[in-house]
């Protein structure tokens, strides 16, 4: 093991997905912590193996190859800690989203507050909304006791009553709960989370205490006003690696191998992006999206303030075809730029359903899954946002706030054809505004550091300091209402080597200015028409630092919000000229 003045325990990261499971390697260098590698294989939690270890097994067998470390002993048990040999390693941390949702009865007094909070903690991890129980609801108790015993939820989320608040018209929605779990099968009772008025505790104990499994967390709503769901995440993700136990044969081993630190992937995910936006521009928020298989991520904070929507209906396989439902007027058709027939798209969203790790075979299966991607970010960005403050909608709330940076990761954009492919896809389905940098997670390293933040924050503060993620380039996206074609911007880059590039930029318009990955200019910005850059006030320029990317540095002046023609020959052309623009 490497030594150093700092706390030098390696540590190994295990995220099991819903289609790949990945064991990454971080351990010191040069007196720092570093990210040395990932191994990945399969998910093995549905047949034949039915048993998530086995797929770790196998990551870890290809980042023993990779690493030339061995960490599997002679009794295939993982070594740990490390030995003197340099063998194993010190630590694990250990993130899931394997498995269905976890299917959740929501139950709070008032429709727009309590339940109002209890949906969106539940929105902040892999679950799906089953039904909703508050004091408007005109069904009698045994209505709602059947409507239980028929769906039968993984999880009931309780809140409701202020701190020193009501109390009988919370104990009196809990009797339905109580007589649905005395009729299930012991092993079939949902989990409980109450996280309403604290002085009920010992009466909700007493009545649900001996029929169910129930976790107590702060008040969501301490008063009518606050809102606090950050204490209630911890608890909820601590019920919900309880459900994956039972559930799913090896998580307890691998919870045991991180110490009972077991998270939520997107918990982990969720914790990064929120110690990022206390680091990052105060003035701006940090924005992180991941595009699974079975759910789309999306993680905003703003200077600390934390909002989650973990949105299980939209995946790049499962329930493909409530992408058609979701979207109005044809959106997905939309984002196509060949000419494929809608019946051929439905055809392939279901073939995707059925055969969630195929790869696009065809340049049209490339077409559908780019033009899927931009839909379900669309919509997890609309659909979390809802909750966001009104303070961050700097150009109301149609259109995308103030971010920098943006991370992405999911395989659709780390395992796009090209770089350009990956941007093209985040400027489309995101629409940032503003300047902002653009950064992938190809590793997929972001929720592991989230859950190492726990035990070693001194880690994950280190590993994000250097490049780990790939910039893509720093995007400049004016606000304008000019109408297309009209000049809205002048930009002048100026290198360190004295070479100087002027652009002007017209509305409509998609540009990209070489500068080298890693190279530093001076950008200089002169708005016309009112146009607002992000320097603070429409028709305000200045001077910024930029850092090149992969690509650069990108104008993207195509209009905020993006407006695509009806005509699909006039959509495909211009949809055509913006490939071209990035050398697609």
């Amino acid at each position: 093991m490497a030594t150093s003045l700092i706390d030098a325990d390696s540590l190994l990261a295990i995220d099991v997905g819903s289609i790949n499971t990945r064991a990454s390697l971080f351990d010191v260098v040069d007196g720092s912590y570093r990210f040395l590698a990932s191994g990945s294989a399969l998910t093995t939690a549905h047949a034949p193996y039915f048993d998530i270890g086995e797929g770790i097994r196998m990551a870890l067998d290809r980042l023993q190859v990779i690493t030339g470390r061995t960490l599997i002993g002679a009794d295939e048990q993982l070594i740990l800690p490390s030995r003197a040999d340099g063998s194993g390693v010190d630590k694990v941390c250990a993130t899931l989203s394997v498995g269905q949702p976890l299917k959740i009865v929501a139950v709070g007094l008032l429709e727009d507050v309590s339940l109002e909070s209890v949906r969106r903690l539940a929105s902040s991890t892999y679950a799906r909304l089953m039904d909703t129980i508050n004091l408007t609801d005109r069904r009698k108790t045994e209505t709602r006791m059947d409507t239980i015993l028929r769906i039968r939820p993984d999880l009931i989320l309780v809140a409701g009553g202020t701190e020193g608040g009501a109390s009988q018209s919370v104990l009196k929605l809990l009797e339905a709960i109580g007589l649905a779990c005395y009729l299930m099968p012991q092993e079939q009772r949902p989990d409980v989370l109450y996280a309403g008025n604290q002085e009920l505790k010992p009466q909700v104990q007493e009545a649900l205490g001996k029929l169910a499994n129930v976790t107590f967390a702060p008040n969501v709503r301490p008063t009518l006003t606050e809102e606090d769901l950050e204490p209630a995440t911890v608890h909820l993700a601590s019920v919900y690696r309880s459900v994956r136990s039972r559930k799913l044969t090896g998580v307890q081993e691998l919870d045991a191998w991180a110490g009972g630190g077991l998270i939520p992937t997107a918990t982990g995910f969720g914790r990064v992006i929120r110690f990022l936006s206390r680091v990052y521009d105060q003035s701006k928020g940090v924005l992180g999206i991941d595009v699974g298989a079975f759910s789309t991520t999306l993680a905003a904070a703003f200077s600390g303030e934390l909002f989650m929507g973990v949105h299980s209906q939209l995946g790049m396989s499962a329930n493909l075809t409530q992408v058609f439902d979701l979207s109005e007027d044809g959106e997905l058709m939309r984002w196509l730029h060949l000419p494929i027939p809608p019946d051929d798209v439905r055809d392939y969203l279901y073939n995707k359903s059925l055969f969630a790790g195929s790869l696009p075979a065809t340049a049209e299966d490339l077409d559908i899954e780019q033009a899927i991607a931009r839909q379900l970010m669309r919509l997890a960005l609309l659909k979390t946002s809802e909750g966001f403050p009104a303070r961050v909608f700097r150009y109301g709330p149609q259109l995308t706030p103030w971010f920098e940076p943006i991370f992405a990761s999911g395989a659709v954009i780390t395992q796009a054809p090209s770089p350009a492919h990956s941007l093209l896809m985040l400027l489309d389905g995101l629409q940032p505004t503003g300047v902002t940098t653009l950064a992938i997670d190809y590793n997929h390293i972001l929720p592991s550091l989230g859950a190492a933040a726990a035990t070693n924050p001194v880690l994950a503060v280190q590993v994000l300091e250097p490049n780990t993620f790939v910039s893509l380039g720093t995007v400049i996206s004016p606000v304008s209402e000019a109408k297309p074609g009209t000049p809205i911007l002048r930009v002048r880059m100026l290198q360190d080597d004295n070479s100087e590039t002027a652009l002007e930029i017209k509305q409509g318009s998609l540009e990209m200015l070489h500068l080298p990955i890693g190279k530093v200019a001076r950008l200089e910005l002169r708005p016309l028409q009112r146009t607002d850059v992000g320097m603070g006030a429409a028709g305000r320029g200045g001077g910024l630092r930029v850092v090149g990317g992969v690509l650069g540095v990108v104008i993207d002046a195509r209009g905020r919000p993006l407006r695509l023609p009806e005509d699909a020959v006039q959509r495909r052309e211009m949809i055509e000229k913006w490939r071209w623009a990035l050398g697609i």
